[in-house]
């Protein structure tokens, strides 16, 4: 027995089909980036310099960190903080602003900063085991004069005095 099959009802089944495939790669990514919008905020300071920062809290928003993201102000940036301190380790698979990360001690110290390239999977480690990581817009840092040793003050390093 054969089965007929109207030319016009397989053509909108194709472009159907075709079109939820393409939905099912775009959404996951905007909802991503729609929910990392939508962080904790906590103020940090650099000598005189002001950072409105995001927190990336859980394991879920510091595995997505930055990624998707096509801008971030100047003045602002992402603070990852783990449970304990630990060797941090970075890349910026799906990240494609240039960022600088900065491995930061509990007393807000800058153990040491790596510029990031985007786009890549090179693996970018702190010097000694840390619980933040502070993530700028690449070149930040140095034009403010920040290096490793300066400190950074706000919470979460005011407990730390």
């Amino acid at each position: 027995m054969a089965l007929s099959v109207n030319p016009s009802d397989l053509l909108r089944q194709l472009l159907l089909s075709s079109v939820m495939s393409t939905l099912a790669f775009i959404l996951p990514a905007q909802a991503q980036d729609a929910a990392q919008m939508n962080l904790q905020r906590a103020l940090l300071s650099a000598g005189m310099h002001q950072i409105d920062t995001q927190l990336a809290l859980t394991q879920e928003q510091r595995q997505i960190g930055l990624m998707f993201r096509k801008e971030m102000p100047q003045h602002e940036g992402m603070l990852f903080v783990f449970e304990q301190a630990a060797v941090q380790c970075f890349w910026m698979k799906n990240t494609v602003l240039p960022l600088t990360a900065a491995f930061v001690a509990d007393d807000g110290s800058i153990v040491n900063l790596a510029d990031m390239k985007p786009q890549t999977t090179d693996s970018h480690c702190s010097a000694k085991p840390v619980r933040y990581v502070l993530e700028m817009n690449q070149g930040w840092f140095a034009k403010k004069g920040i290096k490793a040793g300066s400190k950074l003050q706000g919470m979460p390093f005011q407990a730390q005095r």
